[in-house]
């Protein structure tokens, strides 16, 4: 295969019935639901499977949940000994890039994931927060509107996604105060269905518990390379990776800066695993106009065997 690139979704990626089908062809995909379901102590494959959707969205829930899809569509990929060159997941997908690469195992991904979830479901219930998607503005035009806006009250950076989608996060007057000088601009602003303001200092609150949890986890050196939300940037050693998931908690995601280094990289084939297509659609949006677009998503049997069909 060209170099290949596997992608992992994270929140707002979920949606009722995802998983199903793979669930119901691959006995190694019940053992990681049932893996998952009791690290998290509920029942994922209902939950995924039946909703309801606003009991599947609350973060809790989501992120195992989210887990649980993110991997089992990796191992089905995984069954024909498809691996790739390197690995990115968004946010909370994260995790599954780090079980893909080997660093942490599938139990301790699902226990780090539930962990995460609790303590920044508890952070929101502390504190009222916002998100907004900006668009039509460039990265540096957004954070000289968010410098503004911080005289208000806290908002920063969430998601760097592509060249023109950036989301921001924070108190909500603040974050209504950056929309609308997004909008004189000549910017979109887009209120997002959130129950926290993630990636900002309103879950602070949540970082140093986190990084206990890291801590009693064993991180080993990655076997594909991996690139960080965090920096936009390879990393190898264990310890600086542990490093890294404390501090994406509350750091702003560089997805488009990630997505472009593995492009200079040489990257030509690009595999999102999971649930929904928010990652590809992304992508098709940060790729250069001459770039020989091989992307593909893999979130169900039909997925996946299209891309069985296109690459063996």
């Amino acid at each position: 295969m060209k170099k290949t690139v596997f992608l992992f979704p994270g929140q707002g990626s979920q949606s009722v019935g995802m998983g199903e089908d793979l669930y119901r062809e691959y006995d190694f995909v019940r053992e990681l639901f049932d893996m998952a379901s009791d690290m998290a102590k509920m029942d994922l494959a209902r939950l995924c499977f039946k909703g309801p959707m606003e009991e599947l969205t609350q973060t809790v829930n989501l992120q195992p949940a989210v887990t649980a899809v993110n991997l089992a569509c990796l191992a089905a990929v995984r069954k024909e000994r498809v691996d790739p060159d390197a690995l990115a997941g968004h946010s909370l997908g994260e995790y599954a890039a780090l079980f893909s690469a080997g660093v942490i195992s599938a139990a301790d991904a699902f226990h780090l994931v539930h962990k995460r979830g609790e303590l920044m479901h508890r952070e929101s219930m502390r504190t009222t927060g916002a998100m907004h998607a900006i668009l039509k503005l460039d990265i540096d035009c957004v954070q000289e509107l968010v410098k503004e806006g911080q005289r208000l009250g806290i908002v920063s950076v969430a998601n760097h996604n592509t060249e023109q989608q950036i989301v921001i996060t924070g108190q909500p007057e603040a974050v209504e105060a950056v929309s609308s000088l997004a909008i004189e601009k000549g910017g979109r602003s887009i209120p997002l269905k959130v129950s926290g303001a993630w990636h900002s200092e309103l879950i602070r609150g949540a970082e140093e518990e986190f990084q206990n949890e890291l801590a009693s986890i064993e991180f080993r050196v990655p076997t594909r390379r991996v690139v960080f939300n965090v920096t936009a940037d390879e990393e190898t050693d264990p310890e600086q990776i542990r490093v890294l998931m404390a501090r994406q908690l509350c750091s702003p995601v560089r997805w488009y800066d990630s997505m472009c280094r593995l492009v200079e990289a040489g990257s030509e084939t690009f595999v999102e695993l999971g649930p929904g297509t928010v990652l590809t659609g992304m992508l098709r949006k940060i790729l250069p106009r001459d770039f020989p677009e091989r992307i593909y998503n893999v979130s169900d049997m039909k997925t996946l065997e299209k891309f069985f069909h296109d690459n063996l």
